[in-house]
């Protein structure tokens, strides 16, 4: 595990249920705040370095929260599935401040998760409470806590109390079914102490299929401050570019954006670039790309490709290799490689016929 064993002085501490909150990096945010979403099989820890590489270079931009990919809260706290999931949970020290993202119904299970999550050097946890995919709803967990507040309530408790001592946020969604912002949300900001409550602005039921609620915020922000809440309230959903969030940001009074589907291809989104002209072949940005992919690809090998199948790496080649003559049948030749030695030499030899 690559982490950073001295995070120092990132914030004050304040007591909740008897339990002291060192080092809470939420109050130490400068707003408004932009943050990199939890994927699973995209935010993986070679996509978000590569994101920390050209997105926070010269200190200038760049996340300013990471989320690791959402983790099973039962494998971690069995020993056996605990080795195979570590994985997920590797992170470097130019990620910091860094969140885990957990799920699970386990109370139990979840305590001890996020202990060991403390105890890996991560500055913060937070809950899935909006994931969709079925199999995650089976266990009870992900969308299917907006069900079930009493449990919600649980496993956030459980949560804070493994930590001892960590920030606690949760990312979920209006509702379930319909929007039930009025009862889900404030039941959340209400009875328990957030740090952080990221919504994505639309039901369980809705998934990506309808755009998303933004009209929505401004209510859920007034309820935050109708009850005295200090919970920070994030977005997301249908945001492309800064610029966007902060339009978003200044209309509905929320704290931050999170980016999700934005970020595939462009690890430059929070550098506050300007987007990417490729309609040239021979222009920097054209080749810059492609390079950035033939980096990608070799850092996914090095750092997962003993665990995880080259196949997830090609996830993101459609996002890197669009928009440009030739594309579609680049990436045609990319999608049947099998290692990034590979994708070097088919991108290589597209580059040298352009020269041509």
């Amino acid at each position: 595990m690559e982490s950073l064993p001295d995070k120092g002085d990132l914030g004050g501490c304040i007591k909740i249920n008897n339990l002291t909150l060192m080092n809470n990096f939420w109050k130490k945010l400068k707003r408004p705040i932009f943050c990199l979403a939890p994927m699973a099989d995209v935010t993986d820890c070679a996509f978000r370095r590569i994101v920390a590489k050209y997105s926070r270079h010269g200190g200038v931009g760049g996340p300013d929260i990471f989320w690791t990919e959402f983790v099973s809260a039962d494998g971690l706290a069995h020993p056996k599935a605990q080795k195979k999931l570590l994985i997920d949970l590797k992170f470097s020290k130019k990620e910091h401040p860094i969140v885990a993202q957990l799920f699970g119904s386990n109370v139990e299970n979840m305590k001890k998760a996020s202990a060991l999550c403390k105890k890996l050097g991560f500055d913060g946890i937070d809950i899935n409470m909006g994931c969709p995919d079925k199999s995650v709803e089976k266990q009870n967990s992900g969308a299917a806590m907006i069900k079930n507040p009493k449990l919600a309530r649980e496993i956030i408790r459980a949560a804070r109390e493994g930590a001892n001592g960590l920030p606690i946020s949760v990312k979920t969604r209006i509702g379930y079914g319909k929007n039930e912002i009025e009862t889900w949300i404030r039941k959340l900001l209400l009875e328990e102490d957030l740090s952080a409550l990221t919504v994505h602005l639309r039901t369980r039921k809705e998934m990506s299929g309808v755009s998303a609620h933004w009209e929505l915020m401004k209510r859920i922000v007034k309820i935050r401050d109708e009850i005295k809440s200090k919970t920070l309230i994030i977005g997301n959903g249908d945001v492309g570019d800064i610029e966007e969030a902060k339009q978003k940001i200044k209309e509905t009074g929320c704290d931050g954006v999170m980016f999700g589907r934005a970020i595939f291809g462009n690890p430059w989104l929070f550098s506050r670039r300007k987007k990417q002209d490729l309609k040239s072949l021979k222009s920097s940005c054209f080749k810059e790309r492609l390079s950035v992919l033939i980096e990608h690809a070799k850092l996914f090998e090095k750092m997962l490709g003993k665990t995880k199948s080259f196949n997830i790496m090609k996830k993101h080649f459609k996002a890197y290799v669009n928009d440009f003559p030739g594309a579609k049948e680049l990436r045609t030749k990319l999608m049947d490689t099998k290692n990034a030695r590979e994708v070097e030499k088919i991108i290589k030899d597209f580059l040298k016929n352009i020269k041509n």
